[in-house]
């Protein structure tokens, strides 16, 4: 069966993780990578970068892109991104990628554009919605939801019946408990152990974390 030819939208480091995660899966063909900061024709891997991001409706109508996954780490950018893609070509496709090593519990429902990393747990009936990253070794508790664009670092913990935010972010080896909500776009840092709720648009770090300041969506962070 012939399979559907893809672009990854990005060529960095991240991307790096995505191309290994879609070869072994072995479920679509890449094309090669869309940057607009790096020389059209350079290389990621075996891959050349074909071009910027307004170049794929002329690529989708000369190669016959299915579709691909944007490989931003960074929340906001990452979402910037994703509705660009939308307005330049209404009918891309995005996809998963979820490493073959991930284990996916009974009744979790994902969404798409996710990226889901070697090693990862997602406990039953969890909800993944779309363009969320959950890295290397992450541990996502029973009936938990992460919304749209958030992200939970290597080597996090959530407890059962947690809620992360809109385009949240749970740093490196930081532990949500049980049944707490993370608000939209804030940040739990790396380490932190979060034992009640955290605001929107908050900064929380320490253990046990206490807010320390407010942030914007677009802050960089990584």
């Amino acid at each position: 069966m012939t399979k559907k030819n893809i672009v990854i939208i990005g060529a960095s480091g991240h991307a790096s993780v995505i191309i290994d995660i879609i070869e072994q899966n072995n479920q679509y063909n890449i094309l090669g990578l869309i940057d607009s900061y790096k020389p059209k024709n350079s290389r990621l891997f075996d891959y050349k970068i074909l071009g910027a991001e307004t170049d794929i409706l002329q690529l989708i109508q000369t190669k016959q892109i299915f579709g691909g996954i944007v490989a931003i780490g960074d929340n906001s950018t990452r979402k910037l991104m994703v509705e660009k893609i939308k307005t330049i070509a209404p009918d891309f496709s995005f996809i998963n990628a979820i490493h073959p090593s991930a284990i996916i519990g009974k009744g979790v429902t994902i969404g798409f554009g996710n990226v889901i990393v070697a090693g990862t747990i997602i406990n039953s009936n969890s909800n993944i919605c779309n363009h969320c990253i959950i890295n290397t070794k992450a541990s996502i508790g029973h009936d938990s939801t992460l919304a749209s664009f958030s992200s939970v670092a290597s080597g996090a913990t959530l407890g059962g019946g947690v809620k992360i935010g809109e385009s949240a972010i749970i740093c490196l080896g930081s532990t949500v408990l049980g049944n707490l909500t993370i608000g939209k776009h804030a940040l739990l840092g790396a380490g932190a152990v979060a034992v009640k709720n955290i605001p929107n648009n908050a900064v929380a770090i320490g253990v046990p974390a206490k807010v320390t300041k407010q942030r914007e969506e677009n802050t960089p962070y990584l």
